[in-house]
């Protein structure tokens, strides 16, 4: 057996697979490792599986909220198990057969590199002329006294769960938090959420927090921010939580959501040359470069954790091993809370725009004040967006949306960033009537710039 590829990919999650996809469509041999499934986090355990048990809320609180149309009822078991058929019952033997049709060697185990184009793979030494690293990262459990003492879940647990908990205590108020306290919570689980921070969404828009902290009570869950929990034990079946106010919350099981790290450790990256971070992450170039023939994609690289910057940083990584290099590019990338509603945001909030030293002029509207279409979508309507912009280069640099769809619209906002359309072209713009869309006419026309 010929043990040398042009290419070795380490982890085939979604940036994994966007690039070994790429470079088999160019004809290079390649070998995909994985340790645990093709598809990875997002295809198993994160992404697929929570947006799939997400959308059936979503449903019943459109026909709740729409005008003569009722009786939308909620089904756990079968959301459950098309949720099961979405992540492919956990058995990736379709992905397996499908890359192996494709020429691709594959091998399931765990790898780590043992020198320059060298690799260990269970008990097989490989050798490629380029290696890409696409490990991911894995969830940060924060220390705390009687952590073994409590029912504790991450969103493994979580999206895969057949049976629901009846009472939940989520820990972190990100992106996560907020998506998995709709989620439980729209399916009847009593859900208390606790936040070390003073605002919900951190990283985002300060409003876009607050419309959210407005909005999660709707679904019934109850807010604790800024409060750490000190230590966990057990009372009978419930996981209690003494939190450092001097209160306790409980729960049949605690999730989580209190981030991700990225998967270096042990895994041999020093003899490949690469470097990691302060926070455990592969340094790369622009063209997610991390060493002498030697490329990292995804959440191993810290950048953007998300899947679509993933499979982006995959197709710049193979463009660069196929000799038509281009630099990535990561202003503007949309990012989704696919919470009820949805909050959407690109590129920089006003205080990561002030730490840069541009000159900005931001607006905010209130859609059901400014356009038709919340009215015709839904009964008292809700939905907020903001524009920050440059005002000596007169383009715009952010976006936030917390409305229905929200997340399917910020993409104008998007594309107008990353290709620094000039504002006055954005105003012409002419936006189909009625439609959220609109909402960036009004929008922009607040702008004082």
């Amino acid at each position: 057996m010929d043990d040398h590829f042009d290419v070795a990919v380490l982890g085939m999650g979604p940036g994994g697979e966007v690039a070994a996809g790429r470079l088999l469509k160019a004809g290079k041999k390649i070998a995909v490792i994985e340790r645990e499934l093709i598809g990875g986090e997002c295809a198993y355990w994160a992404c697929i599986p929570s947006k799939t048990v997400l959308r059936p809320p979503e449903a019943r609180t459109e026909v709740q909220r729409a005008a003569g149309v009722s009786g939308a009822e909620l089904d756990w078991s079968e959301t459950s198990g098309y949720r099961d058929y979405m992540i492919r019952h956990l058995d990736d033997k379709d992905q397996i057969d499908g890359y192996a049709r494709q020429g691709a060697e594959v091998i399931k185990g765990e790898a780590r590199i043992t020198g320059p184009g060298r690799i260990l793979a269970g008990d097989r030494e490989l050798s490629a002329d380029h290696i890409i690293i696409a490990t991911g990262s894995d969830p940060v459990l924060p220390t705390l006294e009687g952590l073994d003492q409590i029912t504790a879940w991450t969103n493994r647990e979580t999206y895969t769960a057949t049976t629901l908990p009846e009472r939940a205590v989520i820990i972190g108020g990100s992106a996560v938090g907020v998506e998995t306290a709709t989620f439980l919570a729209r399916f009847g689980v009593k859900v208390t959420l606790i936040h070390r921070g003073d605002r919900l969404l951190g990283r985002e828009e300060s409003r876009a927090g607050e419309l959210a902290y407005q909005y999660l009570p709707e679904a019934g869950v109850e807010i604790r921010l800024g409060v750490t929990a000190r230590r966990g034990r057990r009372e009978g079946d419930q996981s209690v939580l003494d939190l450092d106010d001097g209160t306790e919350v409980a729960g049949d099981v605690v999730v989580f959501a209190t981030g991700r790290t990225p998967r270096t450790q042990g895994l041999g990256f020093e003899h490949a040359g690469v470097v990691l971070g302060d926070r455990g992450q592969v340094q790369v170039d622009e063209h997610c470069r991390a060493g002498e023939n030697v490329w990292a994609i995804g959440d191993v690289t810290g950048i953007m954790p998300f899947t679509h910057v993933a499979k982006y940083q995959g197709r710049i990584a193979a463009d660069a091993i196929l000799g038509t290099p281009r630099k990535a590019f990561y202003e503007g990338i949309p990012r989704v809370v696919f919470a009820d509603p949805e909050i959407a945001a690109a590129g920089l909030t006003l205080d990561q725009a002030g730490r840069r030293g541009l000159k900005t002029a931001a607006a905010e509207i209130d859609l059901a004040a400014a356009i038709t279409r919340p009215w015709t979508y839904e009964r008292d309507p809700r939905g907020h967006l903001g524009l920050l912009a440059d005002t000596d280069r007169k383009v715009l640099i952010g976006a936030w949306a917390v409305a229905p769809m929200a997340g399917e619209w910020i993409h104008q906002a998007s594309l107008a960033i990353r290709a620094q359309i000039p504002i006055e072209t954005l105003r012409d713009q002419v936006a189909q009537y009625p439609t959220y869309h609109e909402a960036y006419q009004a929008a922009l026309d607040k702008l004082e710039i």
